[in-house]
C-alpha cells in the first residue's frame, strides 16, 4: 500500500490516502474531507449523479439512533404522479465496542425516530463513527442496494473503487518533469526535497545539465566575476577536464549549464548561500562558488 494523494475528478480535494491498487483508504479526518467533497459535487451536479459519503457521530453506549440522510430531492413513486423524498434511514445502535449501523426503510415512524434521537447519540462513553456511502440514483428503485456501510480497515475507511474518478496529485519537480505524489523524479530529487529558491532550481538545472555526459558530475566550481559561469567541474574529488576538444564536455552542454544559471540571476534576490553555495578562498577570483549537486539517482 502506498501512502498518497487524490482528488476527486480534479474537482474537490486534495485528500491524504492509502492507495491499495483496487481503492484508496482514509483515515476518518480524511473521510470527513472527502464527504464534505462529494456533498459540493452533488450540490453542483444533482444527487442522482453523484455517490455521498456521510459520516454520523456517536458515542459507545448511547441509546440508539436513527439518521435521514436526504438529498433534497424527490421521485415519482407511481403513475398517479405521487412523489416521495429521495432519501436513505440508517439506525444505529452504539452499545456495543463497535457501532452496528443498518439501513432501514424511510417510513414515517423512521422519521419519527430520527427527530426523537436527533442529538441523543451523547454520553461519555468513547467517540465512535458510522461512515455511509450512498448511491443516488438507485435510490428509488425498490429493492435496491443503494447504500453501503463502510467499516474501517486498519483504521482507515475504503472508499470507491475503480469506477470512482480518483485523480492522484502530481507535483512539479525543478528538472521539468512532474510526477505521481507518492513518486520520485527519475533526476534524483523527492517531493519534499525540492529546490528552495530560483539560484537553487538553477543550480540542479545545470547538473542535469552536465550529467548527460557525465553521470558521474558531483560538483563544479562557478566563478561570478562577470556573469556566472562554469569553470570546473568535479566527479568526487576528481577535476574533469572541460577544454572541449580533449574532454567529455562539449561547449554547447557547458553553455547551456551556463545559461540556467545566469537566467536565476535575472530574479530579484538571487542569494548563493540560500542556493547552498560554497565560497571558494581562491588567489585569483573573490567570487569562487562551489555547487555540490545532490546524488546522481542509482
Amino acid at each position: 500500500m502506498i501512502a498518497t494523494r487524490v482528488t476527486l475528478d480534479n474537482i474537490v480535494g486534495p485528500y491524504d490516502a492509502i492507495g491499495t491498487g483496487w481503492s484508496y483508504r482514509f483515515t476518518l479526518d480524511a473521510t470527513r474531507q472527502v464527504s464534505t467533497g462529494t456533498l459540493e459535487m452533488a450540490d453542483s451536479y444533482g444527487f442522482t449523479s453523484m455517490e455521498t459519503i456521510h459520516v454520523i457521530d456517536g458515542r459507545q453506549g448511547s441509546p440508539d439512533t436513527v439518521h435521514i440522510i436526504d438529498s433534497g430531492e424527490t421521485y415519482e413513486v407511481n403513475e398517479d404522479g405521487d412523489r416521495a423524498a429521495r432519501a436513505v434511514a440508517v439506525r444505529v445502535r452504539w452499545r456495543g465496542t463497535t457501532p452496528n449501523a443498518t439501513l432501514v426503510p424511510v417510513t414515517p415512524q423512521a422519521r419519527r425516530a430520527a427527530r426523537k434521537t436527533q442529538g441523543k447519540a451523547g454520553g461519555r462513553g468513547a467517540a465512535r463513527a458510522v461512515v455511509v456511502c450512498v448511491r443516488w440514483q438507485w435510490v428509488d428503485e425498490e429493492g435496491s442496494t443503494a447504500a453501503d456501510i463502510i467499516k474501517p480497515v486498519d483504521g482507515h475507511y475504503p472508499i470507491g473503487g475503480r469506477e470512482w474518478p480518483w485523480c492522484v496529485v502530481t507535483w512539479a519537480c525543478a528538472c521539468g518533469y512532474t510526477q505521481d505524489w507518492d513518486e520520485g523524479c527519475s533526476c534524483g530529487l523527492t517531493r519534499d526535497g525540492q529546490p528552495a529558491t530560483p539560484l537553487a532550481a538553477a543550480s540542479h538545472k545545470a547538473g542535469e545539465e552536465l550529467r548527460t555526459l557525465v553521470p558521474g558530475v558531483t560538483s563544479a566550481l562557478v566563478d561570478l566575476t562577470g556573469p556566472p559561469y562554469i569553470c570546473a567541474v568535479f566527479a568526487g574529488d576528481v577535476e574533469i577536464d572541460t577544454a572541449d576538444d580533449t574532454g567529455p564536455f562539449d561547449s554547447e552542454t557547458l553553455g547551456a549549464a551556463d545559461t540556467a544559471l545566469r537566467a536565476a540571476y535575472d530574479e530579484p534576490g538571487a542569494d548563493e548561500k540560500a542556493a547552498g553555495w560554497e565560497l571558494v578562498p581562491d588567489p585569483k577570483s573573490q567570487h569562487l562558488y562551489r555547487i555540490t549537486f545532490a546524488p546522481a539517482p542509482q
